[in-house]
C-alpha cells in the first residue's frame, strides 16, 4: 500500500490568508526569504504568489521592494461603489435562484452572528462567510468570480469597521433584512437590503478612517 502524497501548498493562498488576517498590513515589505521560511515552501512559488498579488494590486512596488499595498480615499469610495452594485445583484438573483437549503443556511448564519457581537475579529470572519454564501446563492459563477476579487481587495483594510462601537449590532440586523428578503423571493428588496447594508459599512469605515487620522496628527 503505498502512501498518499502530501499536498502541496497553496503559497498564493497563504500570503494572502496572511495579508487577510492582519499579519501582513499596507506598507509592511514582503520578503520571499522570509515568506518562504514562515510558510515552509521554497522561494519560486513565493516569487509566483508575489507577481500575482502585484498584478491584482494587493501588492505595488517601493523601490525595488513589494509592500502590501493601501487604499486612499477615492480608491475605497470606488471599491465600495462596485462593491455595492455587485453584492446587491447578487443579493437579488439569490432570492431567485438559492436552494431552500441555502436559505437556511443564510438564516443559521444570522442567529450565528447575534451571539459573536461583543467579538469584533469572529464578527468579521463570520461576516466573510455570510456575504460569500449570498454570492453563491446568487448561482452566477461570474458575478462570484468578480465579487471574490472585490473582497481580496477588501483585505487591505487594516482595521474591520465591525469594531466601531454600536456596529456590530446594528450589522447583524442588516444581515437579518437581506436574509427575510431572499426568504420572501422578494428580488427588490434584496437588492435594497444589500445596498444599504454596504452603505452603511461604507459610512462607517469613512468615520473610521477619519478617527484614527486625527489620532495620528
Amino acid at each position: 500500500m503505498t502512501e498518499a502524497k502530501p499536498v502541496p501548498k497553496d503559497a498564493y493562498g497563504l500570503v494572502l490568508e496572511a495579508i487577510d488576517q492582519g499579519v501582513y498590513r499596507p506598507g509592511d515589505r514582503m520578503v520571499e526569504s522570509e515568506l518562504a521560511e514562515r510558510f515552509g515552501v521554497s522561494r519560486t512559488p513565493i516569487r509566483e504568489a508575489l507577481q500575482r498579488l502585484e498584478t491584482q494590486s494587493l501588492l505595488t512596488r517601493d523601490g525595488r521592494s513589494l509592500i502590501v499595498a493601501s487604499l486612499d480615499h477615492n480608491q475605497l469610495a470606488e471599491l465600495y461603489a462596485v462593491r455595492a452594485e455587485l453584492e446587491a445583484l447578487a443579493a437579488r438573483l439569490a432570492a431567485q435562484h438559492a436552494a431552500p437549503e441555502e436559505v437556511r443556511v443564510l438564516r443559521e448564519l444570522v442567529e450565528g452572528d447575534r451571539a459573536l457581537v461583543n467579538d469584533p475579529a469572529a464578527l468579521a470572519r463570520a461576516n466573510r462567510r455570510f456575504h460569500k454564501q449570498v454570492h453563491l446563492a446568487s448561482h452566477n459563477r461570474y458575478l462570484v468570480q468578480q465579487l471574490d476579487l472585490v473582497h481580496r481587495t477588501m483585505a487591505l483594510l487594516d482595521t474591520t469597521s465591525l469594531a466601531v462601537e454600536g456596529r456590530s449590532e446594528t450589522a447583524v440586523a442588516e444581515h437579518d433584512a437581506i436574509v427575510a428578503a431572499i426568504e420572501a423571493r422578494d428580488g427588490d428588496a434584496a437588492d435594497a437590503a444589500l445596498r444599504n447594508h454596504i452603505s452603511r459599512a461604507f459610512e462607517t469605515r469613512l468615520r473610521l478612517d477619519s478617527t484614527n487620522a486625527e489620532t495620528a496628527d
